[in-house]
């Protein structure tokens, strides 16, 4: 990769568990390394801002385990190996994602932050230009499987600036030890709020703040019935360019472990959000006062696509409106690991559909050859 302008015809932005996927179905479908034969008719490149493999996997808070984790669906191509499930899931799976790298030798580059997609010119049917602080790519499609760790929700209230203690999201935490015998408001009604609230009310006294009642589950939640709701819910979304939420927002929570270990401690008792923030603690709905030491925003993340806004996808209400993977005013733009497929097994089925996409539209450019080679290379076995 120089540091100037490089060719690929297709650019995959990001190497989590969607660009991999990307990745393996674009090579399955005879695209070479843009790296290695950047001359070949059919390139791909994946460059990934992480410095190394695992995608957000790496920096995930070093309780988490592989016991904890909701499932880590395998990478086409290569089941996982046997897994400890008291291991760091931030040790375990970028463990295996750096053995499926090795694995098919897929051109990753990193860590190369992309900074900017435009479109070269007015033709609908030309180059797309991917802006890197490590040079720029030329590319007749670009996968976005960028994810969402990189862009956490911060709420603003009245007074938050003048507060003394430390305030933190969760992308910043990284052990409840941290908080021993400390007073810890933690915002959040979502599954990661829930793990950090069981896990710092064993060590420090929490209050557990969130705008809506949370809504449990009572119906056992059947992942595979459950799943197929959540997506059609999202891709609903989606598809008519609204704004999709976070998943706690279409399937409710569950009962798990750590919530019934948390409301047997009697740390599940929920307060309706503050109305403000003073400097030794935060003033409540009611107007009482209760002093915090700590404020954990558990307030989630949304997709990172600050690099896209030069395409101007987003539509009046804010949202990206889609069509399968691709965005519906920009086809040469591929969203994975967005929407309804955030889950591991939804972005190893976005990363497949991406891939067959990208086929399909290079189909009436190609050569009468090269049609027949794809044709005879699409169909891979569903993982």
């Amino acid at each position: 990769m120089s540091e100037g302008l490089n060719r690929a015809t297709v650019v995959v932005i990001g190497a989590g568990q969607a660009g991999l996927s990307a990745a393996y179905h674009l090579q399955h479908r005879g695209f070479v390394s843009a790296v290695d034969q950047p001359d070949a008719e059919r390139t791909f490149v994946v460059l990934d801002a992480n410095p190394a493999p695992g995608g957000a996997w790496q920096h995930r808070w070093e309780s988490l385990r592989m016991a904890t984790v909701n499932g880590i669906f395998d990478l086409p191509g290569l089941a996982q190996p046997a897994v400890d499930t008291t291991e760091a899931s931030r040790a375990a799976v970028p463990r295996y994602f750096a053995g499926y790298e090795r694995t098919f030798a897929l051109p990753i580059l990193r860590p190369v932050r992309v900074v900017a997609v435009r479109r070269a010119d007015d033709d609908p049917d030309g180059d797309l230009v991917v802006t890197s602080d490590r040079g720029s790519w030329t590319a007749r499609a670009v996968i976005n499987a960028t994810g969402t760790w990189t862009n956490p929700v911060l709420p603003r209230y009245p007074g938050q600036e003048t507060f003394v203690g430390r305030q933190l999201h969760t992308r910043d935490y990284v052990r409840a030890e941290d908080f021993a015998g400390q007073r810890v408001a933690i915002v959040g009604g979502g599954i990661s709020a829930l793990q950090l609230l069981e896990e710092i009310s064993r060590v420090a006294k929490t209050r557990w703040y969130t705008r809506r009642e949370p809504v449990f589950r009572e119906d056992g939640f059947q992942p595979e019935t459950a799943g197929r709701e959540t997506i059609a819910k999202v891709m609903a979304d989606v598809e008519a360019g609204r704004p999709s939420g976070s998943v706690v927002s279409y399937t409710g929570l569950a009962w798990t472990s750590y919530a019934l270990a948390a409301k047997e401690r009697g740390a599940l008792e929920r307060r309706p959000m503050f109305k403000a923030v003073e400097p030794m603690g935060v003033r409540e709905a009611d107007g009482t006062f209760t002093p915090v030491d700590t404020i954990l925003w558990a307030t989630g993340f949304k997709a990172d696509l600050a690099h896209l806004d030069p395409l101007h996808l987003r539509n009046k209400l804010g949202g990206i409106a889609m069509q399968g993977t691709q965005t519906a005013t920009e086809p040469r733009v591929h969203l994975i690991g967005f929407g309804p497929s955030q889950s591991t097994v939804g972005a190893n089925r976005a990363g497949r559909e991406a891939a067959a996409a990208v086929v399909r539209r290079a189909q009436p450019f190609a050569s009468p050859a090269t049609r027949l080679i794809s044709s005879a290379t699409t169909t891979v076995p569903n993982r």
